[in-house]
């Protein structure tokens, strides 16, 4: 199993990269998982809601591009459906079926997503509808996951 999950963004913060590197050291276990970063596109405050549109469709043109064709792609929108963790376990096990064990996920910057990713994905979900940083929900992304394989395969984690 292949999941990849494309971040607008890098991360500086050290404390962001060792809970990230924590849960990737935790999914070697059940699937090979990679983050792959781009750019994220800088604004003024203020900004017109055109540059912002403009923004959006920069970032996420990048990972338009390096997205496989045959990989099934969830985007993370915080105005689509809310799921819980066993919901969400049963999503995950769904979407690598269907992408044939290769998934891929999109978290946006803090602009969100552009309009062509999300036509481009095969699902949307949102984990809610509190608005986070782009970095926290990164960490949050993969212990979900990681909680989603431990719940689909029985394993003590979820409580």
């Amino acid at each position: 199993m292949n999941i990849t999950i494309y971040c607008v963004g890098h991360l500086k913060e050290r404390y962001w990269k060792d809970a990230v590197d924590e849960y990737l050291k935790r999914l070697k276990a059940y699937a090979n998982v990679e983050i792959v970063e781009v750019d994220d596109v800088p604004l003024k405050d203020g900004d017109s809601e055109a540059n912002e549109t403009i923004a959006k469709s920069k970032e996420c043109l990048p990972i338009l591009k390096k997205i496989k064709e045959n990989a099934y792609l969830c985007a993370l929108d915080l105005n689509k459906k809310e799921v819980t963790s066993p919901e969400f376990s049963d999503e995950l096990m769904d979407m690598l079926s269907r992408g044939g064990a290769n998934l891929s996920f999109v978290i946006g910057g803090s602009l969100g997503l552009s309009d062509e990713i999300k036509k481009r994905a095969n699902r949307s979900l949102s984990f809610s509808k509190l608005t986070f940083p782009h970095q926290m929900m990164r960490v949050i992304l993969l212990e979900q996951i990681y909680r989603a394989f431990k719940i689909a395969r029985h394993e003590p984690y979820h409580k």
